[in-house]
C-alpha cells in the first residue's frame, strides 16, 4: 500500500512543461496583456457604475425580488463589465485579424469568466454561505477543466494518488467523487425534507407532536437514503465500511449512551405525545413553555426569556408537570388572612367578588372561596380560581389577586392582621415594679 509518487512527478512535469511551451509564443504573450488590461478597465468601469446602481436601487420601494437580484449583480459587476470587454475585444480581433493566429487563450478566458457567473448566479439559492462558495469553486473548477480539455490527464493524476485496501483502490480522484456526489445528494435530501416538514406543518389535522415526529422520520431516512446512494452510486462496495460499522457500534455502546438514549426518548415523546410545541410545563425548579422538539433535547423558553435545552432522558425519567396536556384550564390557589374582628360570611363574598374583576380568570367557572383555619391572629382563607392563559404566567395573576383583594378589603374595612404577641409577667424580678399607670414595669 503505497503512493506512486514516480507517476504523479512525470505527469506534473509534462503539465508545466506543456504551459512553459505555450509561454514562449508571442501570440500568448500578446493575448495575456490584454487580458489583464481588460481586467483593469474593467474594475474601473464597474467602481463608475456601481454607484449609479447603487443610487437607482435605493429609489426602489416595494420590490425585494429586484433589490436582491440587483445586489447580486452589484457584487459581481466587475465580472459582467470584464466579459463583455473581452467578447467585444474578440469581436474587434476577428474583424482585424490582429495578432495573428489562434485567440484560443482569449476565448477560453471569456468561457471561464462566464461560466463562473453562471454558476455564482445558481449558487445563490444554498444559504450557507461557505458552502456555496465552496460549491461554486469546486463547480467552476470542472468547467476550466472541461474547456481546457485537460479532465483526462487531471483524472489520471488525481487516480495515480492513491492506494489499495483490500480489493478496493482508494485515490485522490475518488474521494474528490464521493464529496461531491455526498454533498449533492445530502444537499438534495436537506431540500426536499425542509419542503416536506413545510406541507407537513400546514396540515392542521394533524396534532402538533405527530407533525414533529414525522418531519425528523422523514429527514433522517432521507439522508441515510442520500448517503447510501451517494456510496452505491460511485462504485464503493458498502462491505467496505464493516469494520467502521463494527467501530461505530463499540462507540454507541460506551461513549455515546446518553445520545442514544436522549434520540429514543425523543421519539418516545414524540410518539405518545406526552409533551407538545406550546405547553406549558414545570420540570423540576424550571416552569416555561415548549417551543421546539429536537433530535436530542427539549427547548424550554421561561418567563424571564431563558431558553433552556433540557435532555429527552430527563422528560422520561423524571416527574414532569404539563399545566396544558388535556386542556388549557389551570387552577391556582391564593392563601390570604383577615383580622378576628371580620365576617367571615362576608370576606368569602367579597373574595370571589374581586377575583372575578380579573380579566385572566375564566368567566365559566366561577371562583370560590373557604375558611381554612383559626390562625395565631387571622382568620386563614383560600380563594380559588381558574386561568386557560398558563403560559402567560403564574406568579403574575397570583399578585393581581392579592391585588385585588387588597383593594376589596381596604374599600370595606376588612383588616389585614400582622403578627404580634403579648408577654405577661406573673412573677416580677427582685427590684421591678409596676407602673400605677398600667404603662408596664418600671
Amino acid at each position: 500500500m503505497a503512493f506512486d509518487l514516480l507517476d504523479v512527478q512525470n505527469r506534473l512535469l509534462g503539465v508545466l512543461g506543456q504551459a512553459a511551451n505555450l509561454l514562449a509564443e508571442p501570440a500568448i504573450v500578446y493575448q495575456l496583456l490584454l487580458i489583464l488590461a481588460a481586467y483593469l478597465v474593467a474594475i474601473v468601469i464597474s467602481r463608475k457604475l456601481a454607484g449609479k446602481i447603487e443610487a437607482y436601487a435605493r429609489q426602489i420601494q416595494g420590490k425585494p425580488g429586484l433589490l436582491r437580484l440587483i445586489i447580486i449583480v452589484l457584487r459581481r459587476l466587475h465580472w459582467v463589465v470584464y466579459s463583455l470587454l473581452m467578447a467585444s475585444l474578440l469581436a474587434l480581433q476577428d474583424n482585424l485579424d490582429w495578432p495573428q493566429g489562434s485567440h484560443f487563450l482569449m476565448l477560453v478566458t471569456l468561457q471561464l469568466s462566464l461560466a463562473w457567473l453562471c454558476i455564482t448566479f445558481l449558487s445563490q439559492t444554498i444559504r450557507n454561505r461557505s458552502l456555496r462558495q465552496l460549491l461554486a469553486f469546486l463547480g467552476w473548477l470542472y468547467v476550466a477543466m472541461l474547456v481546457l480539455g485537460i479532465t483526462q490527464n487531471i483524472a489520471e493524476l488525481l487516480d495515480a494518488a492513491g492506494f489499495a485496501v483490500g480489493n478496493t483502490r482508494i485515490s485522490l480522484l475518488l474521494l474528490i467523487k464521493v464529496s461531491l456526489v455526498l454533498s449533492l445528494t445530502v444537499w438534495v435530501a436537506i431540500w426536499i425534507g425542509n419542503l416536506i416538514e413545510k406541507k407537513v406543518q400546514q396540515n392542521d389535522e394533524m396534532a402538533p407532536g405527530l407533525k414533529v415526529l414525522v418531519a425528523k422520520i422523514l429527514r433522517i431516512s432521507l439522508l441515510v437514503l442520500a448517503l447510501l446512494i451517494a456510496i452505491s452510486g460511485i462504485g464503493i462496495d458498502l462491505t467496505v465500511f464493516s469494520v467502521l460499522s463494527g467501530a461505530i457500534g463499540v462507540g454507541i455502546g460506551f461513549g455515546l449512551q446518553k445520545v442514544v438514549s436522549n434520540f429514543i426518548s425523543g421519539l418516545i415523546i414524540l410518539a405518545d405525545q406526552s409533551i407538545k410545541p406550546g405547553d406549558t410545563i414545570s420540570l423540576g425548579d424550571t416552569f416555561g413553555w415548549i417551543r421546539e422538539l429536537r433530535a436530542r433535547f427539549v427547548s424550554v423558553v421561561t418567563r424571564d426569556g431563558r431558553e433552556y435545552l433540557i435532555p429527552n432522558e430527563d422528560f422520561i425519567t423524571r416527574e414532569v408537570i404539563n399545566w396544558s396536556f388535556s386542556d388549557d384550564l389551570v387552577r391556582l390557589d391564593v392563601t390570604f388572612g383577615v383580622t378576628y374582628d371580620a365576617n367571615p360570611h362576608d370576606v368569602i363574598g367579597l373574595a370571589v367578588e374581586a377575583v372575578e374583576t380579573i380579566d385572566r380568570v375564566v368567566k365559566h367557572k366561577k371562583p370560590v372561596c373557604w375558611m381554612t383555619g383559626f390562625g395565631d391572629s387571622s382568620l386563614d382563607f383560600v380563594v380559588r380560581f381558574w386561568i386557560q392563559d398558563p403560559q402567560n404566567g403564574l406568579t403574575n395573576i397570583r399578585g393581581q389577586v392579592l391585588l385585588a383583594l387588597w383593594d376589596t378589603f381596604k374599600l370595606n374595612h376588612i383588616g389585614i392582621p400582622y403578627p404580634h404577641r403579648e408577654i405577661i409577667l406573673k412573677n416580677l424580678p427582685a427590684g421591678l415594679s409596676i407602673d400605677p399607670a398600667g404603662k408596664g414595669p418600671v
